[in-house]
């Protein structure tokens, strides 16, 4: 469920967030990034994610995020969970007034094609793991996925 700026906002200076990541990787081994258009992670190259709504099961959410963000349908059970992560953003998607919390659960996946671009991303490039850790604008947690 999408909620309004005034209640999402509330709900992120007072609360974590739990979202779903994707370790995207092709047949190569390279590394799927988005160049980020939103806050928090502004202008970095992140990996495809997001949160889960409330009431909205793992397996869903799942589902919808790999549609909205790859435009695939993948399920959950056909993924690799990695681990859980946090990340810590002094900002927030909003205003740099307070800052974020993910909880985050990262899931390994496999692809071979280039997706369809979102309003999250504005490109997407396959990256070699030694070059991601080694790009100044890959993300701090992004880079933490490899290390």
């Amino acid at each position: 469920m999408l909620l309004s700026k005034d209640i999402f906002s509330n709900v992120i200076e007072n609360t974590p967030l739990i979202s779903i990541d994707l370790i995207v990787e092709n047949d190569k081994g390279q590394i799927l990034l988005g160049k980020r258009i939103n806050e928090p992670a502004l202008g970095y190259w992140f990996v495809p994610g997001g949160r889960i709504f409330k009431d909205e099961s793992l397996d869903d959410a799942f589902i919808r995020t790999v549609k909205e963000e790859l435009g695939l349908n993948i399920e959950r059970k056909d993924a690799i969970f990695d681990k859980t992560y946090e990340h810590f953003y002094e900002n927030n998607v909003f205003d740099d007034k307070f800052s974020t919390h993910y909880i985050v659960l990262a899931h390994k996946i496999k692809i071979d094609n280039l997706p369809i671009l979102n309003n999250q991303h504005s490109d997407y490039k396959w990256f070699e793991v030694d070059e991601l850790l080694q790009d100044k604008n890959v993300h701090k947690y992004t880079k933490d996925y490899f290390i």
